[in-house]
């Protein structure tokens, strides 16, 4: 599925690197992460990818869902790699300041818990328009830290007239259990999934639970061309950029 509101959204160039290259290097410096694949229906991301020896798989276009391409993905993956994997972190390819300790965050609670099969991050929001803006999904959870909803308006949506409610923000970077990535794609798409465009939702319309940890780190996430100018002033900023800026500097993109 293809990004309806910034087309070609994955190849725009950031500080001379597309965007979907800054998720794929930063994903590389994370400590808990043996393989870093890219998964793509794009033929020019995938060439993009393959001409510079990274890892990358072609999937179906017809997925309206991340977690389902990345279902896809799993089983090209371990029939390429000739092993199983236990857990799978899906990293959006709009996230390209995504700090690597953050995916790193992601894991913790399903190596640390059993129980856990589910784990997503969440940021505050503490701006008006931040919380107003319907591209940035927003999370509310149980006293265990279980997501109890995640929706694209205001939740609690009387917490705007009060100073006690905390907004927060689901980041584009979730880990599964093996047999959660397996569970979503049987259950059928629900309901609140649909109509908030979400696809934790359809864990939770099935009694499915998705563990929440709040991440002290930051993120900024790229839905429309007007996010740019905001990302490309912290990239210059950004401590991590020199890691990999280097490979991309004599080449032609």
């Amino acid at each position: 599925m293809k990004a309806s509101r910034f087309p070609n959204k994955p190849m725009i160039k950031i500080l001379g690197i597309p965007m979907v290259a800054h998720c794929f290097e930063r994903s590389l410096l994370s400590k808990q992460i043996d393989e870093v694949y890219v998964a793509t229906c794009d033929k020019i991301i995938y060439d993009f990818f393959k001409s510079k020896n990274n890892k990358v798989v072609m999937t179906k276009h017809t997925h309206k869902r991340a977690s389902e391409r990345s279902h896809e993905a799993l089983h090209i993956i371990e029939s390429i790699e000739k092993k199983t994997y236990d857990i799978i972190v899906m990293i959006q390819g709009d996230e390209p300041t995504i700090d690597p300790n953050m995916i790193d965050e992601v894991v913790k609670p399903l190596i640390n818990t059993k129980k856990n099969l589910v784990s997503n991050l969440m940021v505050k929001l503490s701006r008006y328009e931040d919380i107003m803006n319907r591209n940035n999904v927003k999370v509310v959870t149980s006293k265990s830290n279980n997501a109890l909803y995640f929706s694209r308006e205001p939740i609690p949506s009387s917490g705007l007239e009060t100073e006690k409610v905390t907004f927060y923000r689901q980041l584009g970077l979730i880990a599964f259990k093996k047999k959660a990535l397996l569970d979503f794609e049987n259950f059928e798409p629900s309901t609140l999934e649909i109509s908030e465009s979400v696809d934790m939702n359809r864990y939770l319309e099935n009694d499915y639970p998705v563990y929440m940890t709040e991440s002290k780190l930051s993120s900024k996430c790229v839905d429309v061309p007007e996010d740019l100018d905001e990302v490309i002033n912290d990239m210059k900023k950004d401590p991590y950029l020199k890691n990999y800026i280097t490979k991309y500097e004599s080449q032609s993109l």
